[in-house]
């Protein structure tokens, strides 16, 4: 999919590929909790978490550097004025809390709070497939992926499934 390649828009392909790998990355570390009894990966879940916030950082500063050239007013504008971008930024806030109390002093105070990790699975897809401004087969994979990852873990949760 993503590719070395001539590209039209750099800044465009940036996002993609900073954004791309952002979102697997997360969908990947709520995966592993999910399917821990079946494969333990458990030790290398916030290893993969922080990586997704690496990759997200990257897809904001490239909306901030290189897309609103270091003016902020402008990109509070645009944050405010579309709806994706709010969304967006609300998932990378989110995302910038996890990473930041993921320290190992400071996640047993608030390891509680990592829940919210769902809200931004929601937030992060809902950005992507209004960034593309049309559904297309990719983006019903990322609904259909989070989707289930939902589902398991509201079945997980009220003991209807083991996994």
């Amino acid at each position: 999919m993503l590719f070395i390649v001539e590209v039209d828009d750099p800044i465009k392909y940036i996002y993609t590929v900073t954004g791309a790998t952002a979102i697997t990355l997360l969908y990947a570390t709520t995966t592993i909790s999910l399917v821990k009894k079946i494969v333990n990966f458990i030790k290398y879940r916030r290893t993969v978490g922080l990586f997704s916030f690496f990759y997200a950082l990257l897809h904001m500063l490239n909306f901030i550097i290189l897309d609103m050239e270091l003016d902020l007013e402008f990109a509070i504008q645009e944050t405010l004025d579309k709806p994706f971008i709010y969304l967006g930024m609300s998932a990378f806030f989110i995302l910038l809390f996890m990473a930041i109390t993921s320290l190992k002093k400071l996640f047993s105070k608030f390891y509680k709070y990592h829940k919210v990790i769902y809200i931004a699975i929601i937030l992060v897809t809902i950005h992507f497939i209004m960034a593309q401004k049309a559904l297309s087969l990719e983006q019903f994979g990322y609904l259909f992926i989070m989707g289930i990852i939902v589902v398991l873990k509201i079945l997980q949760r009220t003991n209807l499934i083991k996994l």
